[in-house]
């Protein structure tokens, strides 16, 4: 097993699950407080130290994390999943042109390594592939999008790099079971983001 730690140049980073969202990032910074700890960089699944964390320290927190849903993911083929899921979640909250957006290229040049043995390594860890949690991700933001009742799904499908419509009705229905249209109509449930 790898260490619990890692360093980059005298600090320490933590790679923690379940982290997906600004909220997320917020709570994991209360906690960091609450035990006298200032991070360095507090971003989606990642948190970098100025100093190395003592044992008793390392414990406090990792219960503290626990207690609200957070785990600090020690294998190094957790946390390239991890980072993985990060970059998906984090691309579909931006605001970019996602018609633009080559998956594959866009996580191999952010984790610098071959998308193939990264894909492989999702699948084994996930038993799903990177594309498959991507298209329930946009789906899950489908879902997010319809509820507020501002776009039309033209503009959905437009905004998450859907082709059409058509396509977008089509991946819904395959995920969901009813079309966006009968979804905007029940408005049912929607999943948790660290849930996919």
């Amino acid at each position: 097993m790898l260490s619990l730690f890692s360093f980059k140049e005298e600090s320490m980073h933590l790679v923690i699950k379940n982290m997906v969202c600004d909220r997320c990032k917020m709570a994991v910074s209360a906690i960091l407080s609450q035990h006298n700890i200032n991070p360095k960089i507090i971003t989606l699944g990642y948190v970098e130290l100025y100093e190395e964390l003592n044992l008793e320290q390392m414990q406090a927190i990792e219960t503290s994390l626990k207690a609200i849903g957070f785990e600090i993911i020690r294998e190094r083929k957790e946390q390239v999943v991890n980072n993985v899921k990060g970059i998906i979640i984090t691309l579909l909250s931006g605001n970019g042109n996602l018609q633009e957006v080559q998956l594959s290229k866009l996580i191999s040049n952010n984790l610098k390594q071959d998308y193939k043995s990264i894909s492989t390594l999702f699948s084994q860890v996930e038993g799903i592939t990177i594309e498959k949690y991507y298209i329930k991700q946009r789906i899950e933001k489908v879902k997010e999008l319809i509820s507020y009742n501002i776009l039309s799904l033209s503009e959905i499908a437009f905004l998450l790099g859907f082709s059409s419509v058509a396509h977008l009705s089509a991946q819904f229905k395959q995920v969901v079971g009813v079309t966006p249209s009968s979804y905007k109509v029940t408005l049912g449930l929607r999943e948790g983001l660290d849930k996919i």
